[in-house]
């Protein structure tokens, strides 16, 4: 189990959930974020995921970035698209910010995508950046932040799943 269930004490645990998943809907919702969401509900692990815990109308980026700071820890499904999202790298940033501010535990799986390309932000994910870059000329410190971000998550070690 990676952390004490939140909801046995709320007087114990100051967090709303064990784990905030973050993960491209678009690469892995209906596969392995799936199977591995259940997977943690079963274990007793109160999982924050995107579109099971949202109140409907209110906006989607607070929301999210609220929950991180209710969690634990969080768990970063890394994708081939990943990178292309400027909301999973908006949750990214955020988490490192949780992690260096208050300890804020962080598992990265890689599923299906190549640890250096993410670490050293070649091929796709380089594309992805330049694509950032564009969209946000003006804002070069949030691209930025989302590359030391990317950098610092995968140098930890995580779980490396390929074709499976």
């Amino acid at each position: 189990m990676l952390a004490p269930s939140s909801s046995s004490s709320s007087s114990i645990y100051p967090w709303k959930y064990d784990i905030f998943l973050s993960f491209r809907g678009e690469d892995s919702r209906k596969s392995f974020t799936d199977h591995l969401y259940v997977a943690l509900k079963q274990s007793g692990i109160n999982t924050f995921r995107d579109d099971n815990n949202l109140k409907r109308g209110e906006d989607i980026a607070p929301e999210l970035l609220k929950a991180i700071g209710e969690s634990w820890g969080s768990i970063i499904v890394f994708s081939k698209g990943y990178a292309l999202s400027s909301w999973c790298l908006d949750e990214l940033a955020e988490i490192v910010k949780q992690r260096e501010e208050r300890g804020h535990q962080v598992f990265p799986i890689f599923y299906d995508v190549e640890v250096s390309d993410l670490r050293h932000q070649r091929q796709r994910v380089q594309e992805a950046f330049d694509m950032h870059e564009k969209r946000y000329k003006e804002n070069k410190d949030k691209t930025q932040r989302w590359r030391d971000a990317l950098s610092q998550v995968a140098n930890i070690s995580g779980w490396i799943l390929k074709d499976q």
